[in-house]
């Protein structure tokens, strides 16, 4: 069969868009877009319909395309992406952005990477800002593995992994700017049971708590690790930055502030530690 009969086929005994079809044969076959539209009365084999048909079946139960395809993009760079980390999502680039604009002032910056997960954060600081000196921690092994992965993809030695529970592995040192992404979920949220969050790792979603247990850590043992003059920057969900803010001033940050994501939400909230 054609491969613009089976596109077309697929898509409507599937009921995926027509893009998702695309992009798992595009997989399964190696191939790009545009080869595929130059190749459209190519034929393909039976075992290559059957190989797409099972990415079909793993995409109608819910999967995500990101682990599926093994890959997403992030910060304009391509990252593997396995059920062992949350996948990068484009709001967390406002996290980065925040961050680069701060290195960039102060190119040789000791930044910290607080669960790092994929390493799409980490990775990307040091991809664009390569004066940063960046320490990047999880305390999932295969997490780490993944993001060590993804560093070398994007060759950017100056980045450092360690297997830690936010601090407790950490030796003594003081960092320019912390940032991270933490579980943020309250363990109730329905959210966490429906549509691709049912498939990546609970403890890179929910704190099994209010959703702020995991940002409490954080902000409470910041200032043991930062530098006079240090920054720290938090994502966390939509309706918690007031509560974020009250922790950073109850522990003694200054300058406090929220910045919003492309959406018009709060999405992360910030200080600066100085003695």
């Amino acid at each position: 069969m054609a491969l613009a009969i089976t596109i077309e086929s697929l898509t409507r005994t599937s009921g995926l868009v027509p893009l998702e079809t695309r992009m798992l044969i595009g997989h399964t076959l190696g191939v790009t877009r545009s080869w595929m539209i130059a190749h459209d009365r190519d034929p393909l084999s039976d075992e290559q319909v059957v190989q797409i048909r099972a990415l079909i079946e793993r995409r109608l139960s819910g999967e995500p395309m990101a682990y599926i395809m093994g890959a997403r993009e992030f910060m304009g760079l391509t990252f593997e992406t396995t059920a062992a980390a949350l996948i990068p999502r484009p709001e967390t680039e406002l996290l980065v952005e925040t961050a680069i604009d701060y290195v960039r002032d102060n190119p040789r910056a000791n930044v910290l990477d607080l669960g790092t997960g994929t390493g799409a954060i980490a990775v990307s600081i040091a991809r664009f800002c390569p004066g940063a000196l960046v320490l990047a921690t999880d305390k999932s092994p295969d997490a780490l593995a993944l993001a060590r992965r993804n560093a070398q993809k994007h060759r950017t030695a100056h980045v450092r992994f360690l297997e830690s529970d936010w601090y407790d592995g950490i030796p003594q040192q003081a960092f320019d700017l912390i940032v991270s992404n933490p579980p943020y979920i309250q363990r109730h949220d329905p959210h966490l049971q429906q549509g691709d969050l049912r498939f990546e790792p609970p403890m890179a979603l929910t704190d099994y708590a209010d959703g702020l247990a995991a940002i409490r850590r954080i902000i409470a043992g910041a200032r043991a690790y930062l530098a006079n003059g240090g920054w720290m920057w938090i994502e966390h969900g939509w309706d918690q930055a007031e509560q974020v803010r009250y922790m950073l001033a109850k522990v003694g940050f200054k300058n406090i502030e929220s910045r919003n994501d492309l959406s018009g939400i709060e999405r992360i909230s910030g200080g600066c530690f100085t003695i």
